[in-house]
């Protein structure tokens, strides 16, 4: 292993890519750590100790790199361009102008990529409001609840404890500016750099919660006095099961369906050209891992609504009864009835996602055009049926291991006790997320090493 990254090194076009790609990634860890102008740490901290909100920001942060619970200027992270762009690729398969452009080639990726920064600062702007507004909100409460005056914004609210105008905007357009420069910095990863900029962002700010993850744990094995070991139990558990994470998403993530195709013959002159038989792979896993991402925000919603929805409702009325009960049902962790809803949100997300990414019927077309077929299945519509079908199966596979993926952290919380953001570091979408990433930044890096006659970095 050590001769493989003297290799890599020792070739000056790779050397410079990975070097480039670490130095922005370094970029990135910095302002993950500048707070806005506005805001004392200290009292941020102490705002979000505990409560449903913050609670809420850690469990968008455990699976899209974020770092909402601090109020920096790559708070909001690489999300909102994520956003934008899956917008544009649903809406590119329903409405025709976006359809149209798609098919251009190079043009039309170029004028969607322009749309979609524009779509990205509206995101930004939208989310940074309604962040600092809220977080505000938080403040005030507290301040109105334990009669004092808000600590982390002092010196920039009014006299009824909220956020002044200028402040506010302030606030917004500071992370919204982030959010931008963020999205700048992974195109330059793309196009200077090795591996897919905004992947390598998004893991970056995942494994950027690494250390507080071995701290909480090294906390649950050990005693008060840091030094016998408890809980050992719930720790090679938890050991465990990283280990069969990791080989689980390797062998889906690399686990292909190999359809077995025959090419037609081509007389030209006195050659022959093909006749040769071929594989078409499909992923076992099509969607990776936007089903989860999918289904785990659509469920933070509700949580957060009949908590919000709770806390200034009679439970002795019938609407404050509704809103208890619907509350225990969308808490993770404390209802099953939430477990079904996520489980069933990811099959759904899932083929969902695959039909928008997989079209059997281009697939096919391609096929034919190309003089391929599949034995035993006429070119065009039956081609495309059998396409579809053997999709749909293997989809099935991929979208029960995404939610065998989803569920285990919140049912080690459940029956263990232990901190949700550990629970889901060494053994959920986080980790899915991380080492997919990986796997695609070494398959790269492979690339290069290859093309130079040398062995990939898994090869012996």
């Amino acid at each position: 292993m050590f001769e493989k990254i003297r290799i890599m090194f020792s070739i000056t076009e790779l050397r410079k890519k990975i070097l480039l790609t670490l130095g922005l990634l370094a970029v990135y860890r910095l302002g993950w750590n500048i707070f806005l102008p506005m805001v004392n740490e200290q009292g941020l901290h102490a705002t979000l100790a505990g409560g449903n909100f913050a609670d809420l920001l850690n469990r968008v942060a455990v699976f899209s790199g974020t770092q909402l619970d601090n109020m920096t200027i790559f708070g909001l992270g690489i999300m909102p361009y994520i956003s934008a762009s899956i917008i544009f690729q649903l809406l590119g398969t329903v409405w025709a102008p976006l359809e149209k452009l798609q098919k251009e080639g190079e043009s039309g990726r170029k004028k969607i990529n322009e749309y979609t920064r524009y779509a990205t600062i509206a995101i930004c702007v939208l989310q940074s409001y309604l962040y600092v507004g809220m977080l505000n909100s938080q403040a005030v409460s507290q301040m109105q609840e334990h009669g004092t005056q808000t600590t982390f914004l002092a010196s920039c609210v009014g006299p009824t404890g909220q956020l002044t105008f200028g402040w506010l905007w302030l606030a917004v357009l500071i992370m919204t500016t982030g959010s931008a420069f963020l999205m700048w910095l992974g195109e330059q990863i793309d196009e200077y750099g090795i591996g897919n900029g905004i992947s390598l962002l998004i893991m970056a700010g995942i494994l950027a919660r690494a250390p507080s993850a071995f701290t909480e744990l090294w906390k649950l094995a050990s005693n008060n006095d840091g030094q016998t070991l408890d809980n050992v139990g719930t720790v090679a558990i938890l050991i465990i099961l990283f280990v069969l994470v990791v080989i689980g998403v390797v062998f889906v993530t690399k686990g292909q369906r190999q359809i077995p195709t025959q090419s037609a013959k081509h007389v030209r002159g006195r050659q022959v050209f093909g006749g040769t038989r071929q594989y078409l792979p499909l992923r076992v896993n099509q969607a990776g891992v936007m089903p989860i991402i999918f289904a785990s925000s659509l469920l933070l919603f509700p949580q957060f609504l009949f908590t919000w929805l709770a806390q200034g409702a009679d439970p002795t009325t019938g609407w404050g009864k509704f809103c208890y009960v619907c509350n225990n049902i969308f808490s993770r962790g404390n209802s099953y009835l939430y477990v079904l809803m996520e489980i069933a949100l990811i099959f759904f997300f899932c083929y969902f996602w695959t039909a928008v990414t997989f079209n059997p019927k281009d697939m096919a077309e391609n096929l034919k055009n190309h003089g391929s077929f599949i034995m035993g299945h006429r070119a065009g519509s039956r081609t495309a049926d059998y396409l579809e079908k053997v999709m749909i199966r293997i989809t099935y596979v991929g979208a029960a291991f995404l939610a065998i993926i989803a569920i285990v952290p919140t049912i080690i919380t459940a029956t263990m006790g232990v901190d949700y953001i550990v629970a889901g570091f060494f053994g959920g979408t986080s980790l899915l997320i991380a080492v997919s990433v990986v796997i695609d930044l070494v398959e790269k890096i492979d690339a290069h090493l290859i093309m130079r006659n040398y062995k990939g970095m898994l090869e012996k």
